[in-house]
């Protein structure tokens, strides 16, 4: 076992990142120069353009900070193999069974049927996710719900790792 914070030389059987879609920072952007116009209009001089300034980087940073996720499956942080998304990990030996979900799946488990001790990570722009079953006796969480491009790619990566034994 690799030692934590160190890198494994096992390579990923998945890795996604889950970006924001280029038309929502065409409308946020837009969105943020009309409000900074709209100081631009009613201020003279130098408070005309601070809005500008501090708006549209502001907005830029944002949703950067929004698409930064990333989930994969690979060496966790004790070197064993591991659904990863963001800075949590879960090694897919706890991993009982993986369903990968379409837009209407994920919104009926994130809805009426939603676990409050369930793990989520969702992005609303992405309409897959899976949720994966845990079979932890000493983990509450009974399951983690995962926004996914690729919903089955991502489910078929976390099942073959478990089969070839999560190390």
């Amino acid at each position: 076992m690799a030692p934590p914070g160190t890198r494994s030389s096992q390579p990923a059987l998945y890795r996604e990142r889950l970006t924001v879609t280029w038309w929502l920072w065409i409308v946020a952007l837009a969105a943020a120069a009309a409000l900074a116009m709209e100081v631009w209009l009613g201020a003279p001089g130098l408070r005309a353009w601070l809005p500008f300034a501090v708006l549209l980087p502001l907005t830029a940073l944002g949703l950067w900070a929004l698409g930064r996720i990333r989930v994969g499956v690979g060496p966790g942080p004790e070197g064993e193999t591991s659904l990863l998304v963001d800075d949590a990990h879960l090694p897919v030996r706890f991993v009982s069974d993986v369903v990968p979900l379409d837009a209407e799946g994920r919104r009926e488990i994130l809805g009426v049927a939603a676990d409050p001790l369930a793990f989520v990570v969702q992005r609303p722009w992405i309409s897959g996710a899976v949720q994966v079953l845990l079979d932890d006796p000493a983990d509450p969480t009974p399951y983690w719900v995962v926004s996914t491009r690729h919903p089955v790619a991502l489910a078929q990566a976390v099942l073959d790792a478990k089969e070839q034994g999560g190390s």
